[in-house]
């Protein structure tokens, strides 16, 4: 059947709230159309944006450097680990912790994991930012032992931000995993077979920068494992 295309990611907006406590971005114009009619011939006009922002806006990607100092930042992030990569999507919505029993029989290796939780409803709103799922510690090791190439989640964070050791971002960084935040309408890949995208712009430097993750979805029946509800 036909592939389509499925847009995985939340839109940055002038003023958008995407974690609570960090600014907002700011988006205005560099030079507005009427200001380059100044450099331009008649009739023809440009417009040339500026934003203002955190790296860590709207859907991003953290990257190693995120976490330690050592490692690859966002342009050293490997294409491989970014593109075109084989997905799961597992179904987290009963509770806040996803832990080891979410990918019992799962085939993770050399695979980008994403957890659909359900939380991206409340993207934009205050209770976004409080009781959002996690992974436990326990499941992010199993990620990382088992081969996953990237990990992505629709929630406030992949790790519970009330334990200030961050321990799934620790094991998964560390094993050179890359982690998608604040995905959205990951209910479509549920169960289904797509490749994965989620590459920023190749920043030095940072370690998070907001990506454009989109799935290809084939449109085979729903795989096996994608069934369970959990």
């Amino acid at each position: 059947m036909t592939n389509r295309m499925l847009d995985l990611s939340h839109p940055v907006k002038d003023g958008m709230i995407t974690y609570p406590g960090l600014p907002p971005p700011a988006i205005g114009s560099h030079m507005s159309r009427a200001e380059s009619t100044a450099h331009y011939g008649v009739d023809t006009r440009f417009h040339i944006g500026r934003i203002e922002m955190v790296a860590n806006t709207g859907t991003y990607i953290d990257a190693p450097f995120h976490r330690f100092e050592d490692q690859p930042d966002i342009a050293g992030l490997r294409l491989e680990c970014l593109a075109d990569l084989p997905g799961i999507c597992i179904e987290a919505s009963a509770g806040r912790k996803v832990d080891v029993g979410a990918f019992d029989n799962l085939e993770v290796n050399g695979r980008a994991v994403l957890i659909r939780t359900g939380w991206s409803q409340h993207f934009g709103t205050e209770r976004y930012g409080k009781g959002h799922p996690f992974l436990t510690s326990s499941a992010a090791r199993l990620l990382a032992e088992q081969g996953a190439v990237l990990a992505g989640i629709d929630s406030l964070n992949i790790d519970d931000t009330d334990d200030s050791l961050r321990p799934a971002h620790t094991i998964l960084l560390a094993a050179g995993i890359p982690i998608v935040e604040h995905m959205r309408g990951l209910s479509a890949l549920v169960g289904q077979s797509f490749r994965f995208f989620a590459v920023p712009a190749p920043v030095a430097g940072l370690g998070s920068f907001p990506v454009r993750a989109f799935a290809i979805l084939n449109n085979q029946a729903a795989t096996a494992q994608g069934q369970r509800t959990l």
